[in-house]
């Protein structure tokens, strides 16, 4: 997420309340999840164990909870709460807004664009020309949405990412500030969730088609002219490539590539990044042929043991 015009560090670590290392002028342009972070982003860490990963990030202002030498070029911020700063960062910079209409007045919406009875758009959404928005669907606040684009009843387009960080007295949310993009010639089944990114954009791109209840987790991109069947879960930050076709019922570990032109048959469990312009299959989804070799070896395997247990008798 952006800021509408670049802070300060010093009016930064003013509104935290906390110490920091650098020059008070530094100039802060937005506010970023690790996994997301750009020069002039602002990220946190708070576990030893991403220390490095965070000071060698393209993030150039870390909040972090921990005295350590300054890289060269960047800020620090030494807070005792980084997640929580972090939070209270996103809340300030773009807060909850209640709905005062079924359509707000700030959404804009592109010519000949339909929008049927019951659907829900919330502050500052984008909308282009020429969409069909069904009965029922809701689109979220903040949500840049191209031409041509079909949402059917009851999809969510924009909800908060499932993102939160335990504590001994329970869960404490990591705030979505970031933003939903499907663009043109996107078509999203009914009962489909698809997730804002924490602090960057989940993206859906031109020409995909994503069928009946599938979730799309934060942060996720997916690229053009995609195939998503129905019941796929998508995990967050997730990136699949263009022209990938995903049948029924395909669970996606997040973290992970898919390659362009890769197509993985219905049922299947990614667990780890798969190479385009190719066939899978199973869980662990691997490629089609050898998986099915390998069903092929174990039929053989059973065989052979009634055939060694009838010897026996």
């Amino acid at each position: 997420m952006k800021f509408p015009s670049p802070i300060t560090l010093r009016e930064v670590a003013e509104m935290l309340n906390a110490r920091f290392d650098g020059d008070p002028g530094f100039p802060v342009l937005g506010l970023n999840e690790i996994h997301m972070v750009e020069p002039g982003d602002i990220t946190f860490v708070d576990h030893p164990k991403y220390y490095d990963k965070a000071l060698n990030s393209a993030a150039t202002i870390i909040i972090i909870n921990k005295e350590v030498e300054c890289p060269q070029g960047k800020a620090l911020i030494i807070s005792d709460h980084p997640f929580d700063d972090y939070v209270f960062l996103a809340r300030k910079f773009r807060p909850f807004q209640p709905a005062t209409a079924m359509i707000s007045p700030s959404a804009v919406i592109g010519e000949g664009t339909v929008i049927q009875p019951g659907a829900f758009i919330g502050n500052h959404v984008t909308i282009g020309k020429n969409c069909i928005v069904h009965a029922n669907a809701s689109i979220y606040d903040h949500t840049v949405i191209g031409d041509n684009v079909i949402l059917h009843s009851n999809c969510v387009i924009g909800a908060d990412a499932y993102y939160f960080q335990r504590r001994p007295e329970g869960y404490k949310k990591l705030e979505s500030c970031g933003r939903t993009v499907l663009e043109d010639d996107v078509e999203i089944g009914a009962m489909t969730a698809v997730d804002r990114g924490v602090s960057g954009d989940t993206t859906i791109g031109k020409g995909t088609k994503i069928d009946n209840h599938v979730q799309v987790g934060h942060d996720t991109v997916i690229g053009k002219h995609c195939l998503i069947g129905a019941h796929c879960a998508i995990a967050g930050v997730t990136v699949i490539e263009d022209e990938v076709i995903l049948w029924a019922r395909v669970s996606v570990n997040k973290d992970l590539v898919i390659g362009a032109k890769a197509v993985v048959f219905a049922m299947s469990g990614i667990d780890k990044s798969l190479e385009g312009g190719k066939k899978y299959w199973g869980v662990p989804a691997d490629e089609a042929r050898k998986k099915w070799r390998e069903l092929a070896q174990i039929r053989k395997l059973a065989g052979l043991q009634v055939i060694a247990e009838n010897g026996k008798e």
